[in-house]
């Protein structure tokens, strides 16, 4: 089945788009990074999100925690202190009340991040297990359009505009399928110059314009830091999350190096869109499916977790591995 068959095209040439890079990453040569989808801030969401990481700290950041802290979290175990200290003290004055961060603290407390007491007036105090490292390098942003024709480039070209001028990214790219033209049409559309444009062939891609270095503000390495753990924590794999893997037509079908989600009900590539609880086509996995050579605790469905599971992990150790080995 080729893409141009698809119900849903863009969402098949986004997880291969998203394998090619966790393979792959950076066009100009090998970077230590991982890979993230759908992902972004409240004015803007990206297709797919690399982020850069110095491998060393990396490492240190996956030994704090093999879950991403959400903003609270961030708060307090980033600033925690070496030595015992009241939190307003080591915390930064946030934009909202006191009171609300101190379940954080208590939060991080508990999950081990961090260590907490009473102290002097019965406030609390707290200290850290471990510092929180500097381990993120660069920030890219890449939108997929397969056929970026000129109504797509033309929808795509205010917000990637707004990429350029905010930089909250290192990097903007557009990934598009490649044509075999002897000039790509994706290199005729009215797109940022300070954009970047790539070509994807199968599992490869290939550098059709190089972006820009951008200069993100300062002020915005929170922002960055929220963004980067958020996609530390869910990967780009975790479409089985709102889509029914536990489905009898749910299948795994490899496009070239990566797996993408297809029914075999509705003979098509899944999406989160059409794959979902209102699906008239969904039926359970038979009872007998869970019993052969599955774990008792689930079927085929538990066995599409675990190994989508397994392949993020992979990507991580990865990552940790310095330039040359990445």
């Amino acid at each position: 089945m080729s893409d141009a068959a698809d119900r849903d095209p863009e969402f098949a040439f986004e997880l291969r788009v998203c394998r090619w890079a966790e393979r792959a990453w950076h066009p100009d040569g090998p970077r230590p990074a991982f890979v993230a989808r759908q992902l972004g801030t409240r004015e803007r969401r990206w297709d797919t999100v690399v982020v850069e990481v110095d491998p060393e700290a990396f490492a240190a950041r996956r030994a704090l925690s093999t879950d991403g802290f959400d903003s609270d979290l961030l708060r307090v175990v980033r600033h925690a202190p070496a030595e015992w200290a009241w939190y307003r003290d080591a915390i930064p004055e946030p934009d909202f009340p006191w009171r609300h961060v101190v379940p954080a603290v208590h939060r991080a407390a508990g999950l081990g991040l961090v260590e907490k007491r009473r102290g002097s007036r019965n406030r609390v105090e707290y200290r850290r297990t471990a510092p929180y490292p500097d381990w993120v390098e660069r920030v890219v942003a890449i939108e997929n359009k397969p056929d970026l024709d000129a109504s797509a480039a033309r929808a795509l070209a205010d917000q990637l505009e707004h990429d350029v001028s905010r930089a909250l990214a290192d990097e903007v790219w557009v990934a598009t399928e490649v044509t075999g033209r002897r000039v790509e049409p994706a290199l005729l559309e009215d797109l940022p110059v300070e954009v970047g444009i790539l070509g994807v062939d199968g599992d490869s891609a290939e550098v059709l314009w190089h972006p820009s270095s951008l200069s993100p503000d300062p002020d915005d390495a929170r922002r960055r830091l929220v963004l980067a753990e958020r996609a530390y924590d869910r990967g780009w794999r975790n479409y089985v999350d709102t889509m029914r893997p536990d489905c009898r037509h749910f299948e795994l079908d490899r496009r070239g190096r990566a797996l993408v989600p297809r029914c075999a009900a509705k003979d098509c590539y899944q999406s989160q869109r059409e794959c979902a609880h209102s699906c008239p086509s969904f039926e359970p996995e038979p009872p007998a499916w869970r019993m052969k050579g599955w774990p008792i605790e689930g079927g085929p469905g538990k066995g599409v977790r675990r190994i989508l599971d397994a392949r993020r992990e992979r990507a991580r150790d990865r990552a940790e591995r310095d330039s040359e080995n990445a």
